[in-house]
């Protein structure tokens, strides 16, 4: 698996999502044993980057990690995230980025994960009510102690990545980005490039929609959290599947699948770029670590930048407002 620098941190190009291990898509045949052999088969094919968050489960992510790496935890940078638990008693799903919140999260985090430091600590949400500055400055301070070794964002503006790198480096953004969402292009990845400060991809299969599986809406059962995506309603749907049969078209040249074509078309964006395709099965591992040996030519990655964007706004409306644009 080849490497690439996230702010100066070194990480596989392809690194492992671990959100779909706890529960946001409904899979009843999954197991936490299948899961964590997910993550352990993930190591053996070369990937060094693991991300979760408190949030996911909410907690149990973290510890459905810390289980998978035991033994392990040298060979791994590990990536968790704060910010989307407020412990002064809100609960998660508030919005919580104040000094003593992250300092409570990152005790949970640390124990749950059954390690003594963070590689990379993101803030999974812009706090609107903590200034930027105070909340990088109490990371700074947990980068000083050791129990964090870098500093990322997760859905962050210019503004507030300039105000945030101005504090103590960011080593990374975190931010979906995918052939059906390219909206960092226009102003997050020149500013990113700038500062020297690395970009992860996540959800860069489209949730799903990128593989080629689902030709649908219907094919979705009624409690899974995409029938409410605006991309996955009838008529949006429709229309975006002319991006996946384009995938498909060019997968088809390649013998390849369009999950690993989807991949590597991220991966020929530059060598600071490192998505975080996210599984609970072995088979799909393999199949995305594969995309590290896709070469795309030329035409083909300029066949897939024509591709005309989604239609339907990437998350629904409550979602949305959390994210920094």
């Amino acid at each position: 698996m080849k490497h690439v620098s996230l702010g100066g941190l070194d990480v596989s190009r392809i690194g492992l999502g671990t959100m779909a291990m706890s529960g946001y898509y409904l899979d009843p045949d999954s197991t936490h044993a299948e899961s964590i052999r997910t993550i352990q088969r993930a190591l053996e094919l070369g990937v060094t980057l693991i991300d979760t968050a408190e949030i996911y489960g909410p907690y149990t992510n973290e510890e459905l990690v810390g289980r998978a790496l035991k033994g392990r935890r040298d060979d791994v940078v590990v990536a968790t995230k704060f910010g989307f638990v407020s412990h002064s008693g809100a609960g998660p799903g508030v919005l919580d980025s104040n000094p003593a919140n992250i300092r409570t999260a990152v005790e949970g985090s640390l124990k749950r994960l059954s390690t003594d430091h963070i590689d990379l600590y993101y803030q999974h949400r812009v706090d609107p009510n903590t200034p930027i500055e105070d909340t990088v400055g109490t990371l700074a301070e947990l980068v000083a102690e050791g129990k964090i070794r870098h500093i990322g964002l997760s859905e962050a503006g210019r503004e507030t990545i300039r105000r945030a790198h101005a504090v103590h480096p960011i080593a990374a953004l975190q931010t979906e980005y995918s052939l059906w969402t390219r909206d960092p292009e226009a102003e997050l990845l020149p500013l990113l490039r700038e500062l020297g400060i690395g970009f992860v991809p996540y959800s860069p299969l489209g949730h799903g929609f990128l593989t080629g599986t689902i030709r649908s809406p219907q094919e979705l059962a009624d409690d899974d959290w995409r029938k409410t995506n605006p991309r996955f309603t009838p008529g949006n749907f429709e229309k975006n599947l002319r991006i996946v049969d384009e995938v498909r078209a060019v997968a088809s040249e390649l013998e390849a699948t369009p999950a690993q074509v989807a991949l590597a078309w991220l991966l020929a964006q530059g060598d600071d770029v490192a998505p975080i395709p996210g599984t609970k099965r072995v088979t799909r591992v393999e199949e995305n670590t594969a995309a590290d040996g896709i070469q795309l030519s030329t035409e083909q990655i300029q066949r897939l930048n024509d591709l005309t964007p989604a239609t339907g706004e990437r998350h629904e409306e409550t979602n949305m407002a959390r994210i920094e644009r």
